[in-house]
């Protein structure tokens, strides 16, 4: 058995906490982007040096450094081996000392990289000061070696974001918080090109090779622009988080047979019937929906993904009470048993976040056959210790969320057979010490 956590009300995080000012697009912040602290060619020479006082470096890390340090002098690195001059570019990019002259060195070094995860700080393009269209030609002329991409929060256009159709082979694109990309821009994704050149019978698009996408925060993504997506068949990871403006547009996504992670966090224009178009996605195994617009009715229409491990549905109102008033006020269907049971067939489910949903004592029992659970979420609640019987059985539980339910002493009694508990929540809970007694006991 693991540790028992109380926090207090105050402390507990905001969803807007979670993303950096520095992505805000907001001209008031964008000076953050000039004065975050970075490092600079002191800190490459020690790079270069090696991580212990006696190491000698090696010869790439002192050409490296050197290159870095007169970047100013080269105009034309072409000539150098693909992963030195990739070495290079991530130097300059983690230093901040690439520049829109500095880059022109770099065309036609056939690239494979433009987002880099160095001493596990992500170093984007997208997240450096200063990149727009002027920029895209360079990136654009890496072609058939680029790889992966991330613009985000960056000023490039539709017609900057249009150049990149030359480089098919790209598997990541991610182009979060680009609000200068508009619909019409969004069409170079559905763009065709043909797998013979010599004839015109095979189009398929030029980005079919994309396997990870993400387009946060980005008002192009409509009911229209999602149209984008259709061709995208290959996709595995698909991010749309707060884009509330592609109610209707899921239609688009149907089609994307191996998609296995989709976000649409705070997409709060979706509703119960933009998922029937996700029914048919099989291989997805993981699904964010917090903040949606959707009642248990909608998650019915998830019953058939039994490979689904992970379901985020805070903030959503899955509860009888609110399908009984939208039957009432909204002329909705009747809605039978197994509709509002349907979580409980989810039988795959490792995480299941029910936070904020409005869930009573009664909902909980559909939940007592998911035993492959690891992680849940019952937070903001209205549920009380009757509740916790209903999940004595879920042996694999980890991590249990009950902050601010009706939680008191008697109510952890059904969890002591919980071996492998780990992180118990409960801030303002009436839990006790005579409670925490019946874990450790």
């Amino acid at each position: 058995m693991g540790s028992a956590c109380s926090r207090k009300r105050g402390q507990l995080v905001q969803e807007d906490d979670l993303y950096s000012a520095r992505f805000s697009k907001s001209g008031s912040f964008k000076w953050l982007l000039h004065t975050l602290p970075r490092s600079n060619f002191a800190d490459v020479q020690r790079r270069a040096q090696g991580p212990a006082p006696n190491r000698c470096p090696s010869l790439v890390e002192l050409c490296v450094a050197k290159v870095c340090k007169d970047i100013n002098m080269y105009s034309d690195l072409s000539l150098l081996p693909r992963d030195l001059s990739q070495q290079i570019f991530n130097e300059l990019v983690e230093c901040g000392c690439l520049t829109e002259a500095s880059l022109g060195a770099f065309r036609d070094c056939d690239l494979q990289d433009l987002t880099w995860d160095i001493s596990s700080q992500d170093i984007c393009l997208g997240d450096y000061p200063g990149v727009t269209d002027a920029w895209m030609e360079v990136v654009a002329s890496q072609g058939q070696s680029l790889l992966s991409v991330d613009l985000s929060c960056s000023d490039v256009t539709d017609s900057g974001f249009n150049l990149l159709k030359d480089c098919s082979s790209m598997q990541s694109l991610a182009c979060d918080y680009c609000d200068q990309i508009s619909e019409h821009g969004l069409k170079t994704l559905s763009g065709q090109c043909y797998a013979d050149s010599t004839t015109a019978e095979f189009a398929v698009s030029c980005f079919s090779n994309l396997t990870s996408l993400s387009i946060k925060k980005c008002a192009a993504v409509t009911a229209e622009g999602a149209k984008a997506f259709a061709n995208l068949v290959n996709l595995v990871n698909l991010d749309l988080e707060r884009c509330p403006k592609i109610n209707g547009g899921l239609i688009h996504l149907k089609g994307l047979k191996k998609l296995e992670k989709l976000n649409l966090r705070y997409c709060n224009g979706i509703t119960d019937s933009d998922m029937k178009y996700l029914s048919d996605l099989t291989n997805l195994r993981e699904l964010q929906l917090s903040s949606c617009k959707i009642s248990a009715f909608g998650v019915s229409y998830l019953r058939g993904l039994h490979k689904l491990g992970h379901l985020n549905l805070e903030g959503c109102a899955v509860t009888a009470v609110c399908l009984e008033l939208q039957a009432k006020h909204l002329g909705a269907p009747n809605f039978t048993k197994t509709q509002i049971c349907a979580i409980a067939e989810l039988a795959s489910l490792v995480l299941l976040n029910l936070s904020r949903c409005g869930i009573c004592d009664e909902g909980c029992e559909n939940l007592k056959g998911l035993t492959k659970l690891k992680a849940l979420s019952l937070g903001f609640n209205q549920i009380t210790d009757a509740c916790l019987i209903h999940l004595k059985d879920l042996v694999n539980l980890e991590c249990l969320n009950l902050d601010s339910c009706k939680i008191g002493d008697e109510g952890l009694f059904h969890l002591k057979g919980l071996i492998q508990l780990k992180n118990l929540e409960l801030s303002d809970t009436e839990v006790g010490s005579n409670g925490l007694r019946h874990l450790s006991g």
